[in-house]
């Protein structure tokens, strides 16, 4: 399965206060709490990375971590795509380790 396009609807976040993720110093932590459970966390992410979204926190990480990742990879282009990728060869190294795990029991 790849990466949702609708993922505001789905998002840990929706019904919150909007204004919990747009803080700042030891508050982003707290708004970054809210991230980690969210079913739609990388593409949050992805959107904010991919439109250069430079307040609050989004897909788990500030716009400082933001900015340092960004840095740190200018090569990319599309962090959907990216992310997309990763989880697909994720899923497929997944199903190889269950197939040598089944081979094992028989």
């Amino acid at each position: 399965m790849g990466m949702i396009t609708d993922w505001p609807s789905l998002a840990a976040c929706q019904n919150g206060d909007p204004d919990a993720l747009f803080v700042q110093g030891a508050e982003q932590n707290v708004a970054k709490r809210i991230c980690r459970s969210c079913p739609v966390r990388y593409e949050c992410l992805a959107d904010a990375l991919d439109n250069r979204i430079e307040f609050g926190v989004w897909g788990g990480m500030t716009e400082r971590e933001r900015r340092a990742l960004l840095r740190r990879h200018p090569q990319v282009t599309s962090w959907r795509k990216m992310f997309e990728a990763a989880m697909k060869k994720n899923n497929k190294d997944k199903a190889g380790k269950d197939k040598i795990l089944v081979s094992a029991a028989n």
